[in-house]
């Protein structure tokens, strides 16, 4: 039988943004070896459209997630949490299994003023900031796994 899948779990305050970019991020480059969630602290109850148009846009479909509370994982093993804004960090439990915490914070897309397209604009560079550093922990997590 297969070994269980690590499960990462990206938590954001309001799960409709940063966390939705993520895990959409880290599953596509790394979701045959872990299990990616995300959650909110204080969930906003949807992914914001932008999101999933920006993911659109390199091949990634984000449009079947859903914006979820923390709450729901708290009985489930994590091994890696990471907080990718200051008050997930601040409210973050310890989770069953956890071995790993990570804070990245980024900025939040989803105060974009301007027009469509600006706000696309930085939509899409918290993306790509986002694709950066979790395409090098997917990078780094595979490079650890073969060494064991």
């Amino acid at each position: 039988m297969p070994a269980e899948k690590p499960t990462v779990l990206i938590l954001c305050t309001g799960n409709s943004c940063r966390s939705h970019l993520a895990e959409g991020i880290l599953k596509a480059v790394a979701g045959d070896f872990l299990d990616v969630q995300s959650a909110g602290s204080k969930p906003a109850g949807y992914v914001h459209p932008l999101a999933i148009k920006v993911m659109a846009e390199i091949g990634i479909d984000i449009s079947h997630h859903r914006s979820k509370p923390l709450t729901e994982f708290l009985n489930q093993k994590v091994t890696t949490v990471i907080t990718v804004c200051g008050n997930a960090d601040q409210v973050c439990p310890i989770f069953p299994g956890q071995l790993n915490r990570h804070h990245w914070p980024f900025y939040d897309p989803a105060h974009a003023q301007g027009t469509e397209e600006e706000k696309l604009q930085v939509f899409r560079q918290v993306r790509d900031e986002i694709r950066k550093v979790f395409e090098a922990f997917a990078a780094g997590w595979k490079d650890c796994e073969s060494m064991t």
